[in-house]
């Protein structure tokens, strides 16, 4: 085993213990003081603080983008944003961060105002301690922190689109807030509660990761940990993708794996309990609920089982009323950096 494997295993114990008070200061800032749309951190600095802002290579991939944390009720929000006109918030998936957005912010940038948070307990997000029934994971609560943000930056009705996790999170921003979106993309993913209650054998071997995380805590976090972060991240999106990694540009790569750390990784295991838990409840009551406002919903072909990918129209339909496009794109599971050009294309003759 390499020598790296080894010392983070023994030392995860400690970490696993440790990991909310490193953040702490985040966690209980938030927790302690009420939103404000205050900068709460000094101006980024690319080539001297690499580990906490990120290297200069993904600075480069949004040019003229402000990067900065927001104090939300619940945790502290690491956001870029930048460009003008209507705004579009943009929110990513697990294992990733708002990087996932690269190669279409800056073109989107020219058209909208874009804005690209990591979710809580991702990239550089604040980690709330889980709480009751993991409901500080939920993604109501994720999606309340996505409600503070945008109306800090000053806006009360927005384009919404979410991959994988921030897919999740986007419908139940809606569910909750149906007046505060005008549009809406939904990549790569079925409702949460169709998920639990149609199981299969193939989706329960290729998407295994879901039981796995929702594990009680520290068993996923320690086993996750045991094996260095690159290791890991290229194994699971390579499974999940179904299309290799060869298409992730390098530094966003790199990025990815700077971020996961400990901290991410208790954050992540956190959601997927909750997916389980609560947000089942949630989801539960509200299975009736629609989504009536437009809507897109794409997903990755190649990614999916293909009796999982032509369920997507079809679930959806169930839970939406104004489907507008439902289309497969020729690639796996992380559309937005494998086909950037075909979907900016979908954004800019949609998000109008």
């Amino acid at each position: 085993m390499p020598t790296d494997s080894i010392n983070r295993r023994t030392a995860v114990k400690t970490l696993i213990a440790t990991a909310g008070a490193s953040v702490a200061g985040k966690a209980g800032l938030a927790a302690a003081s009420p939103a404000g749309a205050a900068t709460l951190c000094p101006l980024p600095d690319y080539k001297n603080n690499a580990n906490t802002w990120g290297s200069e290579a993904v600075a480069a991939f949004f040019p003229g983008f402000s990067h900065l944390d927001i104090k939300t009720s619940g945790a502290v929000i690491r956001l870029r944003h930048g460009g003008s006109g209507p705004p579009l918030l943009l929110l990513h998936g697990n294992p990733l961060t708002h990087v996932h957005w690269h190669r279409i912010a800056a073109r989107l940038a020219r058209k909208y105002h874009v804005i690209l948070p990591d979710l809580r307990g991702y990239g550089d997000s604040s980690l709330p301690p889980a709480g009751e029934n993991n409901i500080n994971y939920s993604f109501r609560a994720m999606a309340q922190d996505m409600v503070e943000v945008m109306e800090q930056l000053g806006y009360k009705r927005f384009f919404l689109t979410g991959h994988d996790r921030g897919g999740r999170t986007a419908h139940r921003l809606y569910l909750d807030h149906p007046n505060l979106v005008s549009k809406m993309c939904l990549m790569d993913v079925v409702p949460n509660y169709y998920v639990w209650t149609n199981t299969n054998m193939d989706w329960v071997v290729k998407t295994w990761h879901w039981a796995f995380m929702a594990q009680p805590e520290p068993f996923p976090e320690r086993m996750i940990s045991a094996v260095p972060a690159e290791f890991f991240l290229k194994s699971r999106m390579a499974i999940r993708g179904g299309t290799g990694t060869d298409f992730f540009h390098p530094a966003a790569m790199a990025e990815y794996i700077r971020c996961y750390t400990l901290k991410t990784i208790m954050g992540s295991c956190r959601d997927y309990r909750a997916t389980a838990t609560c947000d089942f409840e949630m989801d539960t009551a509200d299975r009736d609920k629609k989504v009536e406002i437009p809507l897109i919903v794409i997903w990755g072909a190649r990614g999916q089982p293909r009796e999982r990918a032509r369920e997507f129209a079809e679930v959806w339909s169930k839970f939406a009323t104004n489907i507008v496009l439902a289309e497969g794109f020729n690639c796996g599971h992380y559309i937005a950096e494998e086909m950037p050009d075909q979907l900016y294309e979908r954004f800019l003759s949609f998000f109008v």
